[in-house]
């Protein structure tokens, strides 16, 4: 093809060569081998600068290079100038790949939480009413049968119309995909505009290092996604709503539970049934309909909402959507495991005191005999978050159980003394297991009628990095193999 045919959608000028000069590739990543006749794009990251690398991607055979200010390259290379190259790349990787968006219908959903729940409930409702659709979130992408576990929220706009492209080619007739706020702010969602696009929440994150400088930078880059979609979905519920819908361009329908939303949720009832955590509600505005999610807690009266407002659009028959939202699971988000009728085990992500807090609140609402709250926290990161989570596991939690997450370089021991600092700030009891297996074992054994045992932290990491080395730790693989090793009696027991 033609350099020509990939500089669209964005500005630029041509410094030396011709944009007519053949490219046989796109190519951004310094470490990727360069083909004869590829584009080289060099962007500036927070590591490494590829500008840098421009003269040895010519070297290497490079026929075009892409920058943000004039580098030295050899005579017949065509250099052409761009205020942004990340921008310019999402706009090349659109182009490269023959704009497969617009085969698709896009929805992306932002905020601070219940993006991957909102994401994995819309999936499911739109797969079980037929139409075979993609993934790109926290967790995954699923692309057609193929699931591809996430290093980031959103991935690079290269892989993100990659991923278009190989979805279009598996017969998906639909996207939903997580947009962070990183991914707005380093156009990683650029060079197509959503169909839909999703507000969930917005609570303070992602403020400082390599991340957002602020908090109003952070709520500005959530509110980019209101320029670049068709259609706005938001939650009317929340305080920064107004903020992050300022500017927007696209039409607007709200929900929540409070009196206005266009789709509003009303009597909500949080209830458990044989060890089952469930919420039910009616809705009433732009859809009239009696749900019940399989996801505990009033935030997923939200989560389910979003999915709703969204699927009406596909005019998804009532009972679908009902089946879909009753039986929706999200690895490590809330997830039930099967082991007693007697008592309730959940797996959730929950890494830091905010999250924790979110969760051991919402489980109290159930009004459970005891919580069980069982945790470690990561080595090589910061102290204040373990002294944190172990006085919110505390005051929260009737039983704190203190374990191993991801020790890294660090002596988890240590790391297990620090989250006792905070522990002991309060009340709650506690133990001390730093195997993870017989951490779990020691909840199951010792569990109550009406217990509530939360395995938090890891979620849908299935692995424990000890000392540079990834070693395999599902923890429904530790639980499932717990219940076979327990002796005829003790499984009676259950």
């Amino acid at each position: 093809m033609k350099l020509a045919e990939l500089l669209t959608g964005f500005s630029y000028r041509v410094v030396q060569g011709e944009e007519t000069t053949e490219v046989t590739e796109l190519v951004f990543d310094s470490r990727k081998q360069i083909v004869p006749g590829a584009v080289f794009v060099c962007i500036s990251g927070a590591v490494h600068d590829g500008h840098t690398y421009a003269a040895a991607a010519v070297e290497a055979g490079a026929a075009a290079i892409i920058a943000e200010h004039e580098v030295e390259v050899a005579e017949g290379v065509c250099l052409v100038v761009c205020e942004n190259t990340r921008e310019a790349l999402a706009c090349m990787s659109a182009a490269y790949f023959g704009h497969p968006a617009k085969e698709l219908v896009t929805i992306g959903i932002t905020g601070t939480k219940g993006k991957t729940t909102t994401a994995y409930m819309i999936r499911n409702t739109l797969e079980l009413s037929g139409c075979k659709t993609g993934l790109i979130g926290t967790i995954e992408a699923i692309v057609g049968e193929r699931h591809i576990p996430s290093s980031n929220t959103t991935p690079e706009s290269y892989f993100v119309q990659k991923y278009f492209r190989e979805m279009v080619d598996a017969g998906c007739k639909c996207v939903v995909m997580e947009v962070s706020s990183q991914g707005l702010m380093l156009h990683r969602v650029s060079g197509f505009t959503f169909d839909y696009g999703i507000f969930t929440n917005l609570s303070p994150d992602h403020i400082g290092g390599n991340e957002h400088k602020d908090f109003d930078d952070y709520l500005h880059c959530k509110s980019l996604l209101f320029r670049q979609c068709r259609v706005g979905i938001v939650n009317a519920d929340d305080e920064h709503v107004n903020q992050v819908l300022a500017g927007h361009t696209c039409e607007l329908e709200t929900y929540g539970i409070k009196e206005g939303a266009d789709l509003r949720a009303v009597n909500v009832d949080l209830h458990n049934k044989d060890g089952e955590l469930l919420v039910s509600y009616e809705t009433e505005g732009n859809m009239n309909l009696a749900v019940t999610v399989g996801i505990p807690g009033k935030f997923t009266v939200y989560n389910s909402l979003t999915a709703l407002a969204v699927c009406r659009h596909f005019q998804i028959p009532e009972e679908t959507i009902q089946q879909a939202l009753r039986v929706v699971k999200v690895k490590g988000r809330v997830e039930p495991v099967e082991v007693s009728n007697r008592f309730t085990l959940m797996i959730d992500y929950a890494h830091n005191a905010m999250s924790l807090k979110s969760l051991l609140t919402t489980l109290a609402d159930y009004q459970p005999k005891r919580i069980i709250s069982l945790f470690g926290c990561g080595g090589d990161r910061s102290r204040d978050r373990r002294f944190e989570m172990g006085e919110i596991s505390s005051e929260y939690a009737d039983l704190t159980v203190i374990t191993s997450d991801n020790p890294r370089t660090e002596d988890p021991q240590a790391i297990m003394e620090d989250i006792l600092t905070g522990v002991k700030k309060k009340n709650g009891e506690y133990v001390m297991i730093q195997d993870r297996k017989e951490a779990i074992r020691y909840c199951i054994r010792n569990a109550k009628d009406g217990d509530v045992i939360v395995l938090a932290g890891k979620g849908h990491e299935d692995y424990q990095e000890i000392n540079g080395v990834k070693y395999p730790m599902d923890e429904r693989v530790l639980v499932r193999e717990i219940l076979e090793e327990m002796s005829e009696e003790e499984r009676k027991a259950l």
